[in-house]
């Protein structure tokens, strides 16, 4: 079929399209039935970015230079125009004169689009009001725009088509696209930070027989040519540590977890994490890498350790308060689980903190409930939660001091989980009893709890050094640093219920 065609069939199916979406298309034919088509140009030599310009335009001004970008605004004046063009780095004013690029070139340019993409080259100057402008000697449409953009003063504001429709969120709200342009930076300076500290970043499989590493319901897939389910990973971490035992020692992974759960501003099922196990580390390592890589990259990203989330002021400066589990909720809930010991009474405590309880509960899950309830909230400032119950940590190290708790942290800030660590489990009979548990309770009907990896279980036999691990949430990070309250700020295709557009 030709393009006369389509674009034949395109204007007859104009009708139902409102005015602005049939003169656009009316505009395009016209291109195309004079030897114009945009869509012909398969590329466009830019020499220049426009903050190269803004930044450095002493030394350009009088250059001639070859920009490329989106039609923002046009200001008309008879023979001469000014229009703002804007691409990755910002936006530059266009001046376009008649005199300059001849009588037919501007004919064509008046009937440019707010949308358009330009290809431009000219002289940069700065005009009698200040502003650092390019004059036009040719420029080149390199695609057509359709769709009319929102409305430049109101702008895109619905969150739910901002999220649908990233795209046109980019386009028209700059804010948006520095939140990513930040997202990316963060991710490489984490990476340079690891590598630097000779971690070796590895992958490891999306598609799992079992899911494994976290308490979490899966995504299950099939695989026709085994003819067997499999699940989308909801953490790297039973892969990374068998690496720890074949002897690299210090590994670190970047990539998607799938989690079938709900979606709110903390959570989306398609999420970005980072991983890292050392082996010859505990707990403790683990506290002191976090903090210091957290600052390390808040300061090479923002220029300063000291930040504002939500109108509330985080000073991310190392050291960050340490706090026991057990000290936590007996400091901000009153209740002191150390003198706790008859499951009455300990559900008595946790009643005359407002939660109850139906049917029996561990000690360790009580404490867990409480902590929940009645402290999070109030952990605004950077602080490592640790020693965990053991009920709720299955892949973690016992404390051999007190074995009922583990080796474990959480760091929280702002209220919210932003890391998970251990000094790792190596003790296989121990391990291969916490499977065990796990399993009781799936067959109970929790299907959070972990499957037993047998392979995994094979590999720790040949011996699991001592190992710290931890994990961080990239969004979740992101969140923080861009001050952003929403995860579907900072992830670029949030996870939406299907919708005609």
């Amino acid at each position: 079929m030709t393009d006369h065609i389509d674009n034949n069939d395109s204007i007859m199916s104009a009708e139902d399209l409102n005015e602005i979406l049939r003169v656009r298309r009316e505009k395009l034919f016209e291109l195309q039935q004079s030897g114009n088509d945009p869509f012909k140009e398969v590329k466009y030599e830019v020499t220049v970015r426009s903050c190269e310009i803004i930044d450095d335009f002493d030394a350009k001004e009088g250059q001639t230079v070859s920009i490329a970008g989106r039609l923002m605004s046009k200001r008309g004046m008879g023979k001469a125009s000014f229009c703002d063009l804007h691409d990755r780095y910002g936006k530059i004013q266009l001046y376009v004169r008649m005199n300059e690029i001849g009588d037919e070139k501007y004919a064509e340019f008046k009937k440019y689009d707010i949308g358009d993409i330009v290809g431009v080259k000219g002289t940069v100057f700065k005009t009698h009001k200040g502003e650092i402008s390019i004059k036009v000697d040719q420029i080149t449409l390199l695609s057509k725009s359709l769709q009319p953009l929102p409305e430049k003063w109101h702008g895109l504001k619905d969150p739910d088509l901002r999220y649908r429709q990233r795209y046109l969120d980019l386009i028209v709200n700059p804010d948006v696209k520095e939140t990513f342009i930040t997202r990316s930076q963060i991710i490489k300076e984490i990476r340079k930070y690891l590598d630097e500290r000779d971690f070796l970043e590895v992958e490891t499989p999306l598609l799992n027989p079992i899911p494994g590493g976290a308490a979490a319901r899966p995504f299950i897939t099939h695989h026709n040519a085994l003819d067997m389910d499999l699940y989308l990973r909801i953490a790297p971490e039973l892969y990374l540590k068998r690496l720890i035992i074949g002897g690299m020692e210090r590994v670190y992974e970047i990539g998607r977890m799938f989690r079938n759960e709900g979606i709110s501003v903390k959570h989306n099922p398609e999420f970005s994490m980072m991983e890292l196990y050392q082996a010859y580390a505990d707990y403790n390592d683990m506290m002191a890498l976090t903090e210091d890589m957290v600052a390390t990259v808040a300061q090479k990203v923002l220029g300063t350790t000291k930040i504002t989330y939500q109108g509330q002021p985080v000073d991310l400066t190392p050291p960050w308060r340490r706090l026991s589990m057990t000290d936590a909720v007996k400091e901000y809930g009153g209740i002191d689980f150390d003198v706790l010991e008859d499951s009455e009474e300990i559900k008595e405590a946790l009643k005359s903190k407002g939660i109850d309880i139906d049917g029996e509960i561990t000690k360790g899950n009580a404490l867990n409930m409480a902590f929940e309830a009645l402290v999070e909230e109030h952990l605004t400032q950077p602080t490592f939660i640790y020693d965990y119950p053991i009920e709720i940590s299955p892949l973690t190290k016992k404390k051999y001091s007190r074995p009922e708790l583990t080796e474990r942290f959480e760091v929280f800030i702002c209220g919210r989980e932003y890391g998970n660590a251990y000094s790792e489990l190596n003790d296989p009979i121990d391990q291969k009893e916490r499977f065990d548990d796990q399993m009781r309770k799936r067959q109970a009907g929790d299907d959070e709890a972990n499957m037993e990896d047998k392979d995994y279980l094979l590999a720790m036999e040949y011996g699991l050094p001592p190992t710290g691990g931890l994990g961080i949430g990239i969004d979740r990070l992101v969140m923080l640093l861009t001050d952003s309250y929403s995860i579907r700020d900072v992830i670029l295709f949030p996870t939406m219920r299907q919708k005609d557009l």
